[in-house]
């Protein structure tokens, strides 16, 4: 039900996997903003900013492979 409205509003499992990319990447970039913004904070709270972000990746990829079952499929 999820993936039928997804697709009916024009997000295909292209879309997907780039945000999943893009999670990875900023997920990097929040790390080591978290390590150099806060330089008396320790590298516990880098961890923490970049496990939050990281974990929206394999929501994306899972949403991706969804979509691309559902666009294959119909």
């Amino acid at each position: 039900m999820i993936v039928k409205k997804l697709h009916e509003a024009g997000v295909r499992s292209e879309h997907a996997y780039c945000a999943a990319f893009a999670s990875i990447g900023l997920t990097v970039v929040s790390w080591v903003t978290s390590l150099k913004a806060e330089p008396g904070a320790d590298v516990a709270r880098a961890d923490r900013w970049g496990l939050f972000v990281g974990e929206w990746a394999p929501t994306f990829f899972g949403l991706g492979v969804a979509l691309a079952m559902y666009e294959k499929h119909g």
